[in-house]
């Protein structure tokens, strides 16, 4: 293998060890931060919050490669604005929040790209594993930062809604999500 190619990779593994490093560390300010969703019921969209989540993240946007952002939700928490839609949103049929409380997403990769960033991670919700692309813009603000984005997934594919809520005559399988995440400094 020629020299100036193990030397070019040696000098990137560092540089990315050096990144992950060095990239400050954050957590979501929970009370100030906002995880949405919007999704479609009999024709009509409707959106929909989680009150509970945690966000841990390590960002430095000059090294996006040795970044990451993880975040844990707590599916009870979710808000629909219509109470028998969170009943039923909870039950077994679609979050079956009694067996699997939490969803988690952890990034594998994070670019840059010409809006900002993007990343794909693994998401496990209901039991499932799949990979999720976002894409996302990071600010920094004084005393923290803030990171902001959107995503888009098929709820099938994760098995959510199952009986008669898994026909998308009634309940449409695309879902997107949104989140505005206020960091600050992890101490």
């Amino acid at each position: 293998m020629n020299k100036a190619i193990i030397a070019a990779a040696a000098g990137l593994l560092s540089a990315v060890a050096a990144g992950a490093d060095n990239a400050p560390s954050y957590t979501a300010d929970t009370q100030q931060s906002k995880l949405e969703f919007t999704g479609v019921q009999a024709g009509a969209e409707f959106k929909g919050v989680f009150h509970k989540f945690t966000a841990g993240v390590d960002f430095a946007p000059e090294a996006p490669a040795a970044s990451r952002i993880d975040v844990q939700i707590d599916m009870n928490s979710v808000d629909s604005m219509d109470k028998d839609r969170d009943t039923t949103i909870r039950g077994k049929d679609i979050f079956d929040v009694a067996h699997l409380p939490t969803a988690h997403y952890v990034t594998k990769t994070i670019s840059k790209t010409a809006a900002g960033f993007s990343a794909v991670g693994a998401l496990t919700l209901h039991g499932v594993t799949k990979d999720v692309p976002i894409d996302f813009q990071f600010t920094q603000a004084s005393g923290g930062a803030k990171l902001t984005g959107t995503a888009k997934l098929n709820r099938l594919d994760f098995g959510v809604g199952q009986g008669d809520w898994k026909s998308t005559e009634w309940v449409g399988d695309a879902v997107k999500i949104s989140f505005s995440l206020v960091l600050k400094p992890k101490t």
